[in-house]
C-alpha cells in the first residue's frame, strides 16, 4: 500500500498535464468528463488507503532512505488525519467540478480543459499539503495550492475586482508563505532536518526551547494560520470570496481553510511537541486566545454583512475559530470533535455557496436587501438554504451538531458558551438572508449603508441569467447536505473518525468513541433556536439587531488595501509571539 500513497498526488497532478497538454483538441465535454473522473479516482484512491492505514504508512519518494537517522528526502505519511484530508480534498473538489458543468460560458476551444486542469492542480496541491512528512515540502504544496487559488479566484480578469481580490489573496496569503518558509530555516538550521519527526527528534536533544525555537515556532504558525483565516490574519478571505467563482468558493471554504487549521495540528504534534519544543501550555494559550478572538468577530461581521459571499466568507472565519479552540486544548476527545466538525462543516458550507451561486446566475445579485422576496419560486433552493443555515446552528443529527457537541464537552467551562454563540449567529445570519430571500418576510430593507458592501451589479457567472435552473447546480447542494447530516448520523461513522484521528495521536488506541449524549444534544437545540430567535428579530424588528455605533470600526478594518492588510500579518506575528513567550522563557 505504500507504494500508492505517491499516487493520491500524482494522479490530479498528470490529469491537469493531460488537459493542459490536449486543450486545444478536447471539446468541452471531454475536458471535464474527464476532470471529474481523474478528481474521482483520486478520492477512491484515497479513501482506500485511509481504510487501510493501520499502522500509518510512511513512503520516502524515490527511494531516499533515512541513513543513519538523518534524511534529505521528500517523505509522505499516510496516516488517518492526512489521508481523511485528501479524501475530503478530492470529494469537494468532484463536487466542484460537477456543479460547475457547462457552468460558465463556453470557451475557445483552445482553452476547454483550463480549468479544470486548474482545479485537478488545486486538488494535488491540497493532497500533497495534507500528506507531506517534512516541513519544506509542506511549504511547496502549500504555496502550489496558493498560486492556483489566485488564478482561479482572479478568472474574471476583464474585472477589475476579481483582479484586486486575487492580487489581495496572493500578497497576504504569500507573505504568510514568505515567513513559513523563514521559519523553517531557522528550524533546519538547529536541526538539520526538514522531516518533521526528525526536527522534533533534533529539537528535543538540544534540551529546552529557546528564542530560535520560539521564531521557528512563530513563524511557521504565522503562514499556516493565514491559510487558516484566523484573526487577523483573515482578511484575504472575504475579499477572495466577494469575487471568486462560486465552485471555487466552495473549495476555499469547504477544504482550503480547514488545511491551514490541519496545518497547525499537525505541525505542532510532529514538531513541537516534545521537551524540546514549545510547551503545551504556550500553545492552548496561543490558539486558544487567537480562536475566541476569531469566533466572536467572524461572528459578529458575519451578522452585518448584506453581500451573500462576504456573509459566508465571515462565517468560514468564525468557525475557523472554533476549530482552533478545540485543537488549543489538547486532548484526543477534543481533536476528535474538531474531525467531525471539520467533516461536517466541509458539506454545509460548500452547499451554502453553491445555492447561493444559483442565486446569483438566477438574479444576477448576491445582495441581501435587492433579493429581498425576488426567490419565492425557487422553494427547493429554500429548502436546501433554511437547512444549511440549520446544519451551521448545530442542529443534530447534522455531523457539524456531534462535532460541536464532543467539542464543546471537552473544551467546557465558558468556552462552551463561545460555541453556542458563534454557531447561532452565523446560522441565525443565514437564516435571516433565507426568510427575507426566499420567503419575502419583514419589510423591505433599505438600501444604504456607508460601510456596506452591496452585492448588487453582479455578473452571472454563467454569461447570462439562468431562467431554469440546471440539474447540476442543485443536485450537488442536495449531495453536500445529506453528506452532512450522514456524518452525525450513520451508525458507527464517529467511531472510525476517531479510529483514524488515534493513529496520528495516541498511537492507534481510541481514548473514546465520540457519542450523542443528552447535554450535547440538548446545546445543540439551543443554539439552534437562539440562531431561529436572531433571525426572527431581524426581519420582524429589524432596527433591534441594527448595526451600533462600536460595530463601525470592525467593518472598517475590512478596507480592501493591500498594505492595510500586511501590516495586520505583522501585528498578528508579534501577537502570537506574546502569547508564546512566557511558557518558552520559563521553559528556557
Amino acid at each position: 500500500m505504500n507504494d500508492l500513497l505517491p499516487l493520491v498526488v500524482a494522479v490530479p497532478l498528470l490529469g491537469a498535464a493531460l488537459l493542459v497538454a490536449a486543450g486545444r483538441r478536447l471539446p468541452r465535454v471531454v475536458a471535464e468528463t474527464v476532470g471529474c473522473t481523474v478528481s474521482a479516482g483520486t478520492a477512491g484512491l484515497a479513501i482506500v488507503l485511509l481504510l487501510n492505514s493501520s499502522p500509518p504508512m510512511t513512503e520516502w519518494v524515490g527511494g531516499w532512505q533515512p541513513v543513519n537517522g538523518e534524511s534529505v528526502g521528500i517523505v509522505l505519511t499516510g496516516d488517518g488525519p492526512g489521508l481523511g484530508m485528501a479524501a475530503l480534498a478530492s470529494l469537494l473538489t468532484l463536487a466542484a467540478l460537477a456543479y460547475s458543468w457547462h457552468y460558465f460560458d463556453e470557451p475557445p476551444r483552445r482553452h476547454a480543459g483550463s480549468f479544470p486542469a486548474l482545479m485537478l492542480l488545486f486538488q494535488g496541491g491540497m493532497c500533497g499539503f495534507a500528506l507531506a512528512g517534512d516541513l519544506f515540502n509542506m511549504f511547496v504544496w502549500f504555496e502550489l495550492m496558493s498560486v492556483v487559488a489566485y488564478a482561479l479566484t482572479g478568472t474574471r480578469v476583464e474585472e477589475a475586482k476579481a483582479v484586486q481580490g486575487a492580487l489581495t489573496f496572493a500578497v497576504v496569503t504569500s507573505l504568510g508563505a514568505y515567513a513559513m518558509l523563514m521559519g523553517i530555516g531557522l528550524l533546519y538550521a538547529r536541526t538539520g532536518e526538514l522531516a518533521m519527526a526528525q526536527i522534533g527528534r533534533g529539537l528535543d536533544r538540544h534540551g529546552g526551547p529557546d528564542a530560535l525555537v520560539l521564531a521557528g515556532f512563530v513563524l511557521v504558525l504565522t503562514g499556516l494560520l493565514v491559510k487558516a483565516a484566523a484573526l487577523p490574519f483573515h482578511f484575504w478571505l472575504p475579499d477572495a470570496h466577494a469575487v471568486a467563482p462560486t465552485p471555487v468558493c466552495m473549495l476555499l471554504s469547504g477544504v482550503m481553510v480547514e488545511l491551514g487549521t490541519y496545518g497547525v495540528w499537525r505541525v505542532y504534534g510532529s514538531v513541537f511537541s516534545g521537551p524540546g519544543g514549545v510547551p503545551a501550555e504556550a500553545l492552548t494559550r496561543v490558539l486558544v486566545v487567537l480562536g475566541v478572538l476569531t469566533a466572536v468577530i467572524g461572528a459578529v461581521m458575519c451578522w452585518y454583512q448584506r453581500h451573500l459571499k462576504r456573509l459566508l466568507a465571515y462565517s468560514t472565519v468564525a468557525h475557523t475559530g472554533l476549530f482552533l479552540i478545540g485543537i488549543g486544548v489538547l486532548t484526543p476527545e477534543a481533536d476528535d470533535g474538531v474531525a467531525l466538525y471539520v467533516l461536517g462543516h466541509a458539506g454545509v458550507k460548500a452547499a451554502l455557496f453553491a445555492c447561493t451561486g444559483v442565486l446569483l446566475d438566477r438574479y444576477g445579485s448576491v445582495d441581501e436587501h435587492a433579493l429581498h422576496g425576488r426567490a419565492r419560486r425557487l422553494r427547493g433552493l429554500a429548502v436546501l438554504y433554511a437547512a444549511g443555515a440549520l446544519g451551521l446552528a448545530g442542529l443534530p443529527p447534522f455531523g457539524t451538531a456531534l462535532g460541536k457537541s464532543v467539542a464543546e464537552e471537552a473544551v467546557g467551562g465558558p468556552l462552551t458558551l463561545v460555541y453556542v454563540a458563534a454557531s447561532a449567529v452565523t446560522a441565525g445570519a443565514v437564516l435571516r438572508v433565507a426568510a427575507r430571500v426566499f420567503l419575502g418576510l419583514g419589510p423591505a430593507p433599505p438600501d444604504h449603508g456607508e460601510y456596506e458592501t452591496t452585492g448588487s451589479g453582479e455578473e452571472p457567472e454563467t454569461g447570462h441569467r439562468v431562467s431554469r435552473v440546471p440539474g447540476p447546480m442543485t443536485v450537488v447542494p442536495t449531495v453536500l447536505l445529506a453528506t452532512a447530516l450522514a456524518v452525525g448520523a450513520v451508525p458507527g461513522f464517529a467511531g472510525l473518525v476517531a479510529h483514524a484521528m488515534s493513529e496520528a495521536g495516541s498511537g492507534g488506541v481510541v481514548v473514546s468513541t465520540p457519542q450523542w449524549t443528552v447535554p450535547g444534544v440538548l446545546l445543540g437545540l439551543a443554539s439552534t433556536l437562539l440562531a431561529v430567535g436572531l433571525a426572527a428579530v431581524a426581519v420582524t424588528r429589524p432596527k433591534l439587531l441594527a448595526a451600533p455605533d462600536w460595530a463601525l470600526p470592525l467593518r472598517r478594518l475590512q478596507s480592501g488595501h493591500v498594505g492595510d492588510y500586511v501590516a495586520w500579518v505583522l501585528v498578528g506575528a508579534a501577537l502570537l509571539g506574546v502569547l508564546a513567550l512566557p511558557g518558552v522563557s520559563g521553559g528556557g
